[in-house]
């Protein structure tokens, strides 16, 4: 009868640890997500440089009168810009102002709150080609920003970020276009015009791009056509006037958070992930594709005024 009993034993328990085994799997998958979400908060303590060699342009270059920059910006909150919602941008611009004015008034730029340029007849996000287009003519560069973005490091100056991503300090030549790309190619949410001929003629290519215009969803086709048009100029010519930031980080991070989706992103693109998620130190975070915006920029600037910022 011993032997019986040793079988049965034996039986009965395997099941109860593969049952174990399948419920402590989505567990350790979620202490992992949390895990790389700590990592990848303080990727800059951990040798991450978002501004790689920066200083060194300003030091070694000869010096060049300043450039008249502005931060350009709207969010047009009578059409819930962006997909409405969950995803509304409804106040959004109310959110952020302060934190933009503070950044340009304490570094000598203009802000622009660009929202009567608003087009009704567009998706609200083909409008920043019009507030670009309407105001380079005014300074050296424009830096377009969506409303949904902060400006987490106030002491980083546009001119430095141009500095790193260009290659040299010498504002005044090109290129004439400074963008980032993440997991889907350039992003048109965040980037840098210089005032030239070939940005306007570039900006009236891009607003006339109609056929990627896209209504009653999140993607309104402003960032296709961007990358349309970048992607199909002459090799020459995207050499001379356009420049990706070799990291995201630079100006353009998002902020990274467990979930599935995120996961995918990493496994699949480590390297992307690490160019591109926020960590404290970054210059600007971007709530790209973000539900409940108003919610993350109140929990952002907490976290700046707790740090002093």
């Amino acid at each position: 009868m011993a032997p019986r009993s040793s079988v049965r034993w034996t039986k009965s328990r395997a099941p109860n640890r593969r049952l174990w085994l399948l419920l402590s799997l989505p567990l350790l998958a979620l202490a992992s997500l949390h895990a790389a979400a700590a990592i990848l908060r303080g990727a800059n303590a951990l040798g991450r440089r978002c501004a790689l060699a920066g200083a060194e342009y300003s030091a070694t270059s000869p010096p060049h009168p300043r450039p008249r920059i502005a931060m350009v910006s709207f969010s047009a909150e009578e059409n819930s810009g962006g997909g409405g919602g969950r995803r509304s941008f409804r106040g959004v611009m109310d959110a952020v102002g302060g934190n933009k004015r503070a950044y340009t008034e304490r570094m000598g730029y203009d802000f622009i709150d660009a929202r009567r340029l608003v087009d009704p007849n567009r998706p609200p996000n083909w409008s920043k080609i019009l507030a670009v287009r309407s105001h380079l003519r005014h300074y050296d560069w424009l830096f377009w920003n969506d409303a949904d973005t902060v400006v987490t490091n106030p002491d980083i100056s546009l001119e430095s970020i141009l500095n790193v991503a260009i290659g040299y300090s010498g504002l005044q030549a090109s290129p004439d276009l400074v963008v980032t790309e993440d997991f889907n190619g350039v992003n048109s949410g965040v980037f840098f015009f210089r005032r030239s001929e070939w940005s306007e003629k570039f900006l009236d290519t891009w607003w006339n791009q109609t056929s990627f215009v896209r209504f009653g969803s999140t993607l309104s086709g402003d960032n296709a056509a961007m990358k349309h048009l970048i992607d199909s100029l002459p090799s020459k010519e995207l050499g001379d006037h356009v420049r990706v930031s070799p990291m995201q980080c630079l100006f353009n991070s998002y902020p990274w958070f467990p979930t599935w989706k995120n996961a995918y992103r990493l496994i699949s693109s480590p390297l992307t992930t690490w160019r591109g998620a926020y960590s404290d130190g970054d210059f600007m975070v971007h709530l790209a594709g973000l539900d409940e915006k108003k919610k993350w920029i109140a929990k952002i600037l907490r976290e700046l005024r707790e740090a002093g910022r």
